[in-house]
């Protein structure tokens, strides 16, 4: 990870750790970059050939797309990086409050050089962030994202040349923001054209955590025929993830049960994230859905590989059941980041995190909320069962998480003492293949996390206490 842009990309509180002035320099230099590879390559979009496909385009100027979720600096941000783009000579074409996934989308299938998202995702609306994707709609390689930054830190070298400010572009170079809000409306009619089945006589709870899915998934539920029960939908800049979402999944288990609805889903903020509720309240996460979609696809012979791609934070329940149907599993770093490399290199059709981050890489390059509960949807469907028998195989094993703040990560981590510790607590939960140990250091924040998974919750608690405990007294630092 770099200074400013994590796994997920540059994030933090609007206007203190994330300004305005950030966004114009990140538009700066992908407006000025995008232009120059293209002068480099002939006019040609960085790897293809480029076409005009819109009246009046200049096909020596790089096409960016932008869409922001509902927090209320999403506004500012995206116009600093308009700002920043065309000044630099590239058109912003803007999609406005869309989903992470539709700018993805847009920016592979209408051959933009590169798509920026502002949003904090599940965070609170007082963060923000902002995203930004390569040609093809994936994460922006780290090469690029350390040339952003060497840029907002002022001491640029690419192209072998320093560059300690990057040049304005003039006259008839200036770019322009072009509304785009077309863009998402043709991925809506990608996700319908995406239903196999009917859902006449579903009926389905949405909840859109106030956030981009409010404008997307009803439509999209709708079309395809399903009585649709939608909360959430009201978002005023403050209220995105407020007790609303995956991340407070609990207002829509209620009103499931209370509204007799056929199955519940819940996005995130920018909607690249889902988690499911069965007919009974009972909460599908990622891990639930990595099962039955994998699953699936097994008894389909569509799992090509055999392999489904998890994270190491996946449930020890979740590689059982795959064991005892005979798929295989990878394990990657935490991250759809990584999930999605482990894919593209080897192959895999389908992988994510239990948070619901869910890759079809046949349909997206991205975790894809919707994407997700119209797959889960199908399968309902076409096997003709509610989501709990579905999920009914699987067995989650009791999780405990516990974050101990320490003084130094690397020291804490590394000690003999609590290896030791470790060791022992994984020897005894081996020896009954019943549960395992995680323990690993934050990736934002000076914190050790120590996971346990056990068959049942006092022991999975008492045992993340003691590792916890250890390390705490030995190198906690004060909270």
């Amino acid at each position: 990870m770099g200074k400013y842009f994590g796994t997920d990309g540059f994030r933090g509180e609007a206007n203190i750790s994330l300004t305005s002035d950030h966004a114009y320099k990140v538009g700066r230099f992908l407006g000025w970059y995008y232009g120059e590879l293209r002068r480099r390559n002939g006019g040609a979009r960085t790897g293809g050939d480029f076409e005009v496909s819109w009246r009046g385009a200049d096909e020596n100027k790089p096409r960016i797309v932008i869409g922001k979720d509902t927090r209320r600096s999403s506004y500012m941000f995206e116009y600093a990086l308009i700002a920043g783009m065309v000044a630099s000579g590239a058109d912003a074409y803007t999609m406005h409050v869309t989903t992470t996934p539709s700018v993805a989308y847009i920016t592979r299938t209408d051959d933009f050089d590169c798509g920026v998202m502002i949003t904090a995702s599940h965070n609170p609306f007082y963060d923000n962030g902002i995203k930004v994707l390569n040609g093809d709609g994936g994460k922006m390689d780290e090469a690029t994202i350390g040339l952003i930054e060497d840029y907002i830190d002022g001491h640029l070298e690419v192209f072998g040349q320093k560059y300690d400010e990057l040049p304005f572009a003039r006259k008839d170079q200036i770019g322009r923001a072009v509304d785009y809000m077309a863009g998402r409306n043709r991925y809506i009619g990608y996700l319908i054209s995406l239903g196999v089945y009917s859902f006449r006589g579903m009926k389905v709870g949405l909840d859109c955590a106030n956030g981009s899915s409010w404008s997307v998934a009803p439509a999209v539920f709708e079309a395809l025929g399903a009585k649709v029960y939608a909360i959430n939908t009201e978002p005023n800049g403050t209220n995105i993830n407020r007790n609303a979402g995956s991340t407070h999944i609990q207002g829509l288990q209620k009103f499931v049960v209370d509204n007799k609805l056929d199955v519940g889903f819940a996005y995130d903020g920018d909607a690249d994230r889902c988690l499911a509720v069965d007919e009974k309240g009972n909460v599908v996460d990622g891990d639930g859905i990595l099962y039955i979609y994998g699953r699936y696809m097994k008894e389909r012979g569509k799992l090509v590989s055999n392999t489904v791609v998890t994270t190491v934070m996946s449930n020890f329940g979740l590689y059982k059941a795959f064991d005892e149907i005979g798929i295989g599993y990878a394990k990657t770093s935490v991250g759809d980041k990584y999930v999605h490399e482990y894919m593209v290199k080897h192959g895999c059709r389908i992988g994510g995190e239990q948070s619901g981050h869910i890759i079809f890489m046949k349909y997206a390059t991205t975790g894809d909320g919707i994407l997700t509960s119209l797959k889960l949807m199908q399968v309902m469907m076409d096997r003709k069962k509610p989501l709990s028998e579905l999920a009914a195989p699987l067995t989650i094993y009791p999780q405990t998480l516990i974050n101990v703040r320490v003084k130094d990560k690397a020291e804490a981590q590394s000690d003999p003492e609590v290896q030791a510790k470790i060791g022992e607590i994984e020897a005894r939960l081996e020896a009954s293949d019943s549960g395992r140990v995680l323990v690993r250091e934050s990736g934002t924040e000076p914190v050790i996390r120590v996971m346990v998974e056990a068959e049942t919750e006092e022991e999975a608690r008492t045992s993340a206490e003691d590792i916890a405990g250890l390390i705490r007294r030995k190198f906690g630092a004060e909270e």
